[in-house]
C-alpha cells in the first residue's frame, strides 16, 4: 500500500529561515521525500490541516499552488501503479524527466526532424543523413506533410516497397530505408507518441542482397602503382589516395581526411575509425611515408581535403568528403578503363588489401585482426591481442610490397 502526504521538512532550513514543503511517500514501510518547490516559515504551517495558514503572506495563492502540485504528484504515482509495480526509483525518474511536446503536435516528419537534429548535435552526422534520406523518400511517396505514425501501417509500407522497386531502387537501399523508418517508429513508441499496437513491421520482410566483393588482382594493383600519370593531375591524386588507403590496411577516405600531424607518432599512424570507433596503430611503410609527403599540406589536417575551420563530423564536413570521394571515384574509373581494371573505387582499396593478404597465404584470423574485425576463434583472438602489433606490421609490409613488383 502506498500513502502520501504533505509535510514541512524541519530537518533542513533554507535561506531566510524557511523550511521546504515536501511530499512524503511511504511504501512497504519505507519513506522518501520529494521537494514540492515551495518553502515557508515554520510558524506558517498548519500540520493538522496540511495547509499554509492565513498568517503567511499570499497564503491563498500558495495553497492553490501546493494543492495543484500535490494532485499532479498523486496522479503520477497512480500512473506508475497502473503500469506495474511501483518503486521509488521509477517515481524519481518520472519526476526528473524533461517535459515532452504533446503527442498530437508530432507528425512523422516533425518527430523525424527532431531525431535528426539530435543526431547532428552529438556528431552522429552519418546516421542523421541516413535517416534524412529515408524520411525524404517516405514523404515523397506519401505526399502528405501531416503523415502520422498511425498512417504508416502494413499496406502503406507494402505499397512503399512496391513503388521503390518500380523506381529501380536496389534491394539493399530499400532495406536501408525500411530499417531507418523502423528505427524512427520504435523510438516514437518509446516516446509514447504512438501505441505499440500500431507497430507495422511485424509482417514486413526486410531483405538484403549479398554485396559482391570487388577487389583488384595482385598484377593489376602492381600495374596501377607503376602507371605513368602526370604529377598533381586529377588522375594522379585519385591514384595516390587509393594507394595510400591500400598501404594503410584499407583505411577509409573519411578517416584519411581527418588525419592530423598529431596522429603520427614514432613512425606509426594512430587513430580511431569513425565508423566503428575501433583504435588502429599502423606502422608506416616507406611507400606510405612517400605518399603522405606528396599529398600533405601545412595546416590543421594533414591532407588537403578539409579546411581547418570545418567542424569535425558536421554536415558540412560530410558533404565535402562525399564530394571528394565522388570526384576521386570518377577519375579512378577512368584510370581503370585505361589499364583494364573494372569497378575501381576508393572503397575497393580495402577489399583489395584483404584479398591480397589472403592470396599471399595469411589466415582469415590475422586478416580480420588487421582490419579491425573479429573472427570466431576466441583463442586466436586472445593470442593476437598479445602479439598483434608485430604480426600486423609484418603482414602489411608484405602486402604493400606487391606494389613494387
Amino acid at each position: 500500500m502506498i500513502t502520501y502526504k504533505v509535510v514541512l521538512d524541519e530537518r533542513r532550513v533554507k535561506a531566510g529561515g524557511k523550511y521546504p514543503l515536501v511530499f512524503r511517500v511511504t511504501c512497504s514501510r519505507s519513506s522518501s521525500n520529494y521537494y514540492s518547490g515551495l518553502s515557508i516559515a515554520k510558524e506558517h504551517w498548519d500540520s493538522a490541516a496540511s495547509l499554509i495558514n492565513k498568517h503567511c503572506p499570499n497564503y491563498k495563492e500558495l495553497n492553490r499552488s501546493l494543492t495543484t502540485k500535490f494532485l499532479n504528484f498523486q496522479k503520477l504515482i497512480l500512473d506508475i501503479e497502473a503500469e506495474g509495480e511501483f518503486t521509488f526509483d521509477m517515481l524519481r525518474e518520472r519526476l526528473t524527466e524533461k517535459p515532452k511536446q504533446k503527442v498530437q503536435n508530432y507528425t512523422f516528419l516533425t518527430y523525424s526532424q527532431l531525431l535528426i537534429s539530435e543526431l547532428i548535435e552529438v556528431k552522429r552526422t552519418g546516421n542523421a543523413i541516413v535517416y534524412q534520406t529515408a524520411v525524404n523518400r517516405v514523404m515523397k511517396f506519401s505526399e502528405n506533410k501531416q503523415l502520422r505514425f498511425e498512417h504508416i501501417d502494413y499496406n502503406f509500407l507494402d505499397k512503399f516497397k512496391h513503388q521503390l522497386a518500380k523506381d529501380g531502387v536496389k534491394q539493399n537501399t530499400v532495406g536501408n530505408y525500411l530499417r531507418s523508418i523502423r528505427a524512427i517508429y520504435n523510438k516514437a513508441i518509446k516516446a509514447k507518441l504512438v501505441e505499440r499496437k500500431h507497430y507495422p513491421f511485424t509482417d514486413i520482410s526486410i531483405k538484403t542482397e549479398k554485396t559482391a566483393k570487388r577487389s583488384v588482382s595482385i598484377d593489376n594493383i602492381s600495374a596501377l602503382s607503376h602507371l605513368q600519370l602526370k604529377p598533381k593531375s586529377p588522375k594522379w591524386y585519385a591514384r595516390a589516395y587509393f594507394l595510400l588507403s591500400f598501404s594503410l590496411i584499407g583505411m577509409s577516405f573519411t578517416d584519411l581526411a581527418y588525419v592530423k600531424n598529431s596522429n603520427i607518432v614514432n613512425g606509426r599512424l594512430i587513430y580511431k575509425r569513425r565508423k566503428t570507433h575501433k583504435g588502429y596503430n599502423i606502422k608506416l611503410t616507406p611507400l606510405t611515408i612517400a605518399l603522405l609527403n606528396d599529398l600533405k599540406r601545412g595546416g590543421f589536417y594533414l591532407l588537403p581535403v578539409l579546411k581547418a575551420n570545418v567542424e569535425e563530423d558536421s554536415v558540412e564536413s560530410k558533404k565535402i568528403i562525399h564530394q571528394w570521394i565522388k570526384t576521386s571515384n570518377k577519375w579512378l574509373k577512368r584510370i581503370g578503363a585505361d589499364c583494364g581494371i573494372e569497378h575501381l573505387t576508393t572503397y575497393v582499396a580495402r577489399h583489395t588489401w584483404a584479398t591480397t593478404a589472403k592470396r599471399m597465404g595469411y589466415s582469415i584470423e590475422v586478416i580480420a585482426e588487421a582490419m579491425g574485425h573479429e573472427h570466431g576463434n576466441r583463442i586466436t583472438n586472445i593470442y593476437l591481442d598479445t602479439f598483434d602489433q608485430d604480426v600486423i606490421d609484418d603482414v602489411n609490409a608484405k602486402v604493400v610490397e606487391v606494389l613494387n613488383k
